[in-house]
């Protein structure tokens, strides 16, 4: 049953049965995306602003086997003192860390998952996962994107990590029907940056807007996740060609210690961290804020 597994704080679960609004954080961001003790202060200030922006938090992550929807400052302190230790968490890996009773930290498509057997339709988080860059030999697509073709729960992000290769990503997700919608923006954002080169599917200035939209999918029962592109505020955005060369840099590296699958992402975001200077975590900060400032106005409106 799946009350044996899904356990939801006190304060979701009334913001659910009460029709209040609620937006899903993940916890990967916490255990592997920034040092502590920077990753608990990010996660409980990420906290704050969706309850000042009238939305209740669900910090999911899955802890001692359960998958747990709504954390405590002490769980919270928990995933950030830990760190890598703990286990970063996919589709695939749900069923093995829970039936071991152990914690996980999770990904954009796991956080997806738990989420969506919650209840809870909207989701921030930094940037989605990808296809990587060479998958034509490697085969390297994140799993999130197959969670977003299947799982009724929209994200919002500041587009897909530019360590990715944004044109592939975006055609996967238009053969698997995910509309990429840019919240004032034509352009697909690039993590840091807010400009790609790419076009989104279709630029949406309001959150109603958004709202409304994902209301008609899903009731036309078109099964699958949005992408919401939230560009990265101006005054924190990187420059694109420091950013693009610190990325080709730290690809040549990953390629020559042979680094692949789930550990590339981690590496690369700290290899261009290193190479910029810090300045990258800053912007990382600033739009996972601001992607929850909009998710707790979509949230609201729908």
């Amino acid at each position: 049953m799946l009350k044996d597994y899904l356990v939801l704080s006190n304060e979701v679960k009334e913001a659910l049965e009460n029709g209040k609004p609620v937006v899903a954080l993940e916890s990967t961001i916490i255990s592997h995306g920034m040092p502590y003790p920077q990753n608990v202060e990010t996660a409980l200030k990420v906290e704050e602003i969706v309850r000042q922006n009238g939305a209740v938090p669900a910090t999911i992550a899955i802890i001692g086997g359960k998958l747990k929807a709504g954390l405590t400052k002490e769980e919270i302190e928990y995933l950030g003192k830990k760190g890598r230790e703990i286990v970063k968490v996919s589709r695939r890996d749900i069923p093995y860390i829970v039936a071991k009773g152990l914690d996980g930290a999770t990904t954009v498509a796991s956080t997806m998952i738990i989420a969506a057997l919650a209840g809870i339709k909207v989701f921030a988080t930094g940037g989605i996962g990808g296809v990587h860059r060479g998958a034509q030999e490697t085969f390297d697509i994140s799993a999130d994107l197959q969670e977003l073709a299947n799982t009724n729960v929209a994200v919002v992000c500041a587009g897909a990590k530019s360590i990715l290769d944004l044109g592939l990503t975006l055609e996967y997700l238009e053969t698997f029907g995910v509309p990429v919608v840019g919240y004032r923006t034509d352009e697909l954002p690039a993590f840091y940056t807010r400009r790609s080169g790419f076009k989104v599917d279709y630029r949406l200035d309001t959150p109603e807007e958004i709202a409304k939209m994902l209301k008609v999918k899903w009731e036309l029962n078109l099964k699958g996740g949005v992408v919401v592109a939230n560009p990265i505020p101006e005054e924190y955005e990187m420059d694109y060609d420091t950013i693009n060369r610190a990325i080709e840099d730290a690809l040549k590296e990953a390629e020559e210690k042979g680094i692949k699958g789930k550990e590339s992402t981690p590496f690369l975001l700290a290899k261009v961290k290193d190479i910029t200077g810090g300045k990258s975590l800053e912007s990382n900060i600033q739009l996972v804020f601001n992607n929850v400032k909009l998710a707790a106005q979509i949230a609201k409106n729908l």
